[in-house]
């Protein structure tokens, strides 16, 4: 007993010296925090808006003509509450900042969510399109229902094509916790503020980067490790870049192999290339090239 009181002595002197160290001025020592979005209630909004791009997928009973529309209701209406208050949360916590304030008119986070609810059927046909590559992209595939249930970049870019919506509205933070979910379960890094075209297939996928300012053209196809990033800058390099565009340009029917790394702002991957396995580009190609050891060419 005697053992137990000292050791619960030394664990109330720790918890002292924890508490102590919020004192300082470290940036994470905020204890605002808890007027942040909630990240759990953020990942079971797009938990509810998933089933309703994929219902047929994912609903535990029956469906037909006569309760598809009660069964979509059953989860869009608890995607629309969740997210409607963690856009107010993620707004009230960027004005405690003290940033800039952006010109909203009251009721906009309801709008911003009812936009996003009538943007799901036209992301339902663009995403619809995104399976479709994938299943005529890899050999491997059996079925539309393999693809939709197994497939890693489908939850990628399930939760990409959702978060953009939000993005281009310029919600803060939100988008990112929604891209970042999939990330963590998929390997699969994918910034809600790239513009990703249609017929779009990560094969494999794990490792996969995508920049925020990255543009991806028509039926564009990546494998595992592929990089689409920036150049590192730093100081007064990267004060001025600023929001200007950092990441490449991949023009329509561009195939790049697992572990290629393409980077820069001024970087164009022309219509039709291939990019080989471990090619490191931070220059423009023209359309329909072939590039294979491009560091090791370079070098030579």
């Amino acid at each position: 007993m005697a053992a137990k009181a000292t050791r619960h002595k030394d664990v109330e002197v720790a918890l002292d010296a924890i508490v102590e160290s919020y004192a300082g001025a470290d940036e994470i020592n905020n204890l605002e925090s808890a007027a942040l979005p909630n990240k759990r209630a953020v990942i079971d909004a797009f938990n509810h808006l998933k089933p309703v791009i994929y219902m047929g997928f994912y609903s535990t009973r029956s469906l037909n003509r006569d309760n598809l529309r009660y069964a979509i209701s059953e989860r869009l209406y608890p995607a629309y509450e969740i997210l409607v208050e963690q856009i107010d949360r993620a707004l009230t916590y960027e004005e405690r900042l003290g940033r800039p304030p952006v010109a909203r008119d009251p009721g906009w986070s309801e709008d911003v969510v009812l936009r996003l609810i009538n943007a799901l059927p036209a992301l339902r046909r663009t995403l619809n399109r995104d399976v479709l590559a994938a299943q005529e992209g890899d050999p491997a595939a059996q079925s539309i229902e393999e693809v939709v249930f197994s497939y890693p970049a489908i939850e990628a870019i399930t939760a990409y094509r959702l978060a953009h919506v939000l993005y281009r509205e310029k919600v803060p933070m939100i988008p990112r916790i929604i891209c970042e979910y999939a990330h963590s379960k998929t390997g699969i890094d994918i910034h809600p503020g790239a513009q990703i075209g249609e017929r779009f297939f990560i094969d494999h996928g794990t490792g996969v980067v995508i920049g925020e300012t990255c543009v991806i053209g028509n039926n564009v196809k990546l494998y595992q490790s592929v990089t689409l990033g920036a150049l590192s800058l730093r100081g007064a390099e990267r004060a001025a870049l600023g929001s200007h565009k950092r990441h490449p340009t991949i023009e329509d029917d561009v195939t790049i192999y697992s572990g290629a790394t393409i980077l820069g702002g001024n970087t164009v991957i022309g219509k039709g290339s291939i990019i080989g396995g471990n090619v490191w580009l931070a220059h423009s190609v023209p359309p329909n090239s072939k590039i294979i050891y491009e560091a090791r060419n370079r070098d030579s």
